[in-house]
């Protein structure tokens, strides 16, 4: 048996469903299945299912989120589960980042910009070196992590040891520091940096918060320490430390030299076509470029933009896949996918985003075809590096259902309580979790006409409020949103109304006024950006819930209904049209609630129309109620509402807001082009929480403009 590398601590135990849920999944990933989902409820402690199935699988494991935010709770969260194991937080270092791209249209060049943020980066360099040297890992990635980061043999080859005892010249060691991109502090000493002071050599290496302290007897090391680098307390002595390179991007002197020669072989072809094509403005463009890279590389080692020529850097063969924090793994690893119905999304759109934007580039001549190569996985190589995966959502998609099951046929018009009679087996590799520890059940739905919707609204919050109880609702549009609350205001209901226009700091403020009591009613567009912990509410009203689109897709329905499941009598209220003078007696049953009537449309009873989003989402619904409701019977489980702590919102941002007061017209005019390119490709990428960061960094822009 194998050495047992994790050790989960927590003062809960699983409960019987978790339980049922930790075993299946852990059956199939050791029977040699590649791929099994854990169709999960909110508030059901899916990351503590999550925990138990690393520590009985006992890989190094990674799991990925699909935005910064999640990715940060998990990494917490985790680390708190296994104290005693190495758990990372691996995303993005840029505080702020503007690609190199080419506006063609306006004949507009973007250099690439940005900000890096230096504990992040601090945090990616920890996480690749215990990758590297232990096992007992986890690492939270956001799906940053299929982009290239550097050939692992190139990198490894450049660590090296200082022992106590042996004999170093300290002229070599600080050219070989100066080579894996250490840089001499003056005043400011931080991580990638290096002090020399007599005979004592200080070393800030990226991974670490602390300086490893090397003392010489002239040339032998008789000391080695590790300190606080502002205190100078000793924390640790060693007998030998490992140093790994300041950046990933690192390479050597005589690799760079080695590849020199095929950059000038590609650059002479592209110089040829574009003489070709009688394109002096692209040859001139191209080659001066070009140049002016490899000279720096020759003389520095390293240029601004290096990662375009990552191809040659690497050695690798034109189209092969980069090399990304997945190779750092061990070979037999476990991947955990959460939220795996955004995050595999987001992943599938990355690779075209990317190429849409180098194809511009290179056709323009601002870089050489090989530059394509330096990009993110394709979704089929991700998958390739993908050993054992377990899929984590509430609203498995497609993909996940294809991969899960032998037979995914029978579930792509998956409805419950039609066609299915739940059951997961070898065959069918979809785990529910759907028992909520507090007992609490799924909500009832109930189906209202919007031509009497503001009545309804009126008498609900009068409920609420009597109870001591909370509601929220959600329009699809920041007018219709806006003209409510002016509404209820008009009325003397305590309201506030969000949507994309709101500042994050100001949307938590809002949500924490809303626990505090100081307001009764939130009306929101979009219901699915925030993660929310609202125990107060009790009511959920969806407005214009039979229009299509993605607000009101199934998915989206579902993780609107679960939005607030914190609440023992929460209820949600589904507004739709309504048929007028319905004659039942001319149509068919289309099941036991609901009439197909005139152009294929569903109504219930009362002739309310239901899409078949909402046909699906409130069957769904209904079918997890019914089986909880037995399970806290037979379990005697009584459902409970859980009020948490209510902390501190106004968190201290990792972004650095950028002034933009100082900048003359012209500047702020250049600064709108580049971050609507920039939100663009955010978009596409499906990377919508930059994507909306970015809308308010705008918005901003455009009131500097007007100033």
């Amino acid at each position: 048996m194998s050495e047992k590398l994790f050790n989960l601590q927590s003062k809960y135990k699983p409960s019987p469903d978790q339980e049922n849920a930790i075993k299946q999944i852990t059956g199939f990933i050791n029977d040699g299945y590649k791929f099994q989902t854990l169709w999960w409820v909110t508030w059901s402690g899916k990351t503590f299912t999550m925990a138990n199935v690393i520590q009985e699988i006992n890989k190094p494991t990674l799991i990925i989120a699909h935005n910064k935010t999640l990715a940060a709770q998990l990494a917490q969260e985790f680390k708190e589960f296994f104290p005693n194991n190495a758990v990372h937080y691996f995303v993005s270092y840029y505080d702020y980042y503007q690609p190199e791209a080419y506006v063609a249209k306006t004949d507009t060049y973007i250099e690439k910009e940005a900000t890096i943020n230096e504990e992040i980066d601090r945090l990616r360099h920890a996480a690749t070196q215990d990758l590297l040297t232990r096992k007992d890992v986890i690492i939270v990635a956001s799906v940053s992590c299929i982009y290239g980061i550097w050939d692992i043999a190139l990198y490894t080859e450049q660590v090296f040891d200082i022992r106590v005892w042996e004999n170093y010249a300290i002229e070599d060691l600080l050219k070989k520091l100066v080579s894996m991109q250490y840089r001499r502090a003056a005043s400011d000493f931080k991580p990638g940096n290096f002090l020399v002071m007599w005979d004592t050599l200080e070393i800030y290496p990226a991974s670490s918060e602390t300086v490893f302290t090397v003392e010489f007897w002239w040339d032998e090391v008789s000391q080695i320490t590790s300190r606080n680098y502002l205190t100078g307390e000793i924390y640790e002595y060693h007998k030998e430390v490992t140093i790994f390179p300041a950046k990933h991007t690192v390479t050597t002197k005589d690799t760079i030299e080695k590849i020199i020669p095929n950059i000038k072989t590609e650059l002479e072809e592209r110089l040829k076509y574009f003489t070709e094509t009688w394109d002096v403005v692209k040859f001139e463009r191209l080659k001066t470029k070009v140049e002016y890279d490899l000279e720096m590389m020759q003389e520095v080692g390293y240029v601004n933009g290096i990662e375009n020529y990552s191809r040659y850097l690497d050695g690798r063969e034109s189209g092969a896949p980069p090399a990304t924090l997945m190779d750092y793994f061990w070979k037999d690893y476990l991947t955990l996918v959460d939220e795996s119905h955004m995050t595999f999304s987001q992943i599938g759109w990355m690779h075209a985003g990317d190429r849409a934007r180098k194809v511009n580039l290179v056709e323009n001549g601002f870089r050489l075809p090989s530059a394509m190569d330096n990009r993110p996985l394709k979704f089929e190589e991700f998958e390739e590096k993908m050993v054992n995966v377990v899929s984590v959502s509430a609203t498995p998609g497609k993909y996940d259902i294809e991969k899960s099951t032998s037979n995914p046929e029978v579930f792509y018009n998956f409805d419950p309580i039609k066609d299915w009679v739940w059951k997961a087996n070898k065959d069918c590799r979809i785990v529910p979790q759907m028992m909520r520890p507090t007992g609490l059940l799924d909500p009832e739905i109930i189906n209202r006409p919007m031509e009497f919707m503001v009545d309804d609204i009126m008498k609900n919050i009068s409920d609420v409020v009597e109870k001591n109880e909370r509601l929220l609702i959600t329009t699809i549009t920041k007018r219709s949103s806006e003209e409510l609350t002016d509404y209820l205001l008009g009325n003397w209901v305590k309201v506030k109304y969000l949507h994309s226009e709101i500042e994050t700091l100001e949307r938590l403020e809002t949500l924490k006024e809303l626990r505090e009591w100081k307001i009764d009613v939130i009306v929101w567009v979009n219901l699915l950006r925030e993660w929310l912990d609202l125990p107060e509410v009790s009511k959920i009203c969806i407005l214009d819930a039979d229009k299509q689109g993605f607000l009101r897709s199934e998915s989206s329905l579902i993780q609107i209904i679960w939005r607030a499941a914190r609440n023992e009598n929460w209820k949600v209220y589904m507004y739709s049209e309504q048929i007028k003078k319905l004659d039942l007696s001319k149509y068919t049953k289309e099941e036991d609630w609901l009439w197909r009537v005139d152009n294929g449309k569903l109504c219930n009873d009362e002739g309310l129309i239901i899409s078949e989003a909402m046909r699906k989402a409130i069957n769904l619904t209904y079918y997890r109620r019914n089986l909880q409701a037995k399970y806290n019977e037979e379990n005697g489980i009584t459902p409970t509402t859980v009020f948490s702590e209510i902390k501190d919102m106004w968190l201290k941002s990792n972004k650095t807001k950028r002034d933009y007061s100082t900048l003359d017209r012209k500047s702020v005019e250049k600064e709108i082009a580049r971050m609507e390119l920039e939100m663009d490709i955010a978009a596409a990428n499906m990377e919508y929480e930059k994507a909306a960061e970015l809308r308010d960094a705008l918005i901003d822009l455009k009131k500097a403009k007007k100033k």
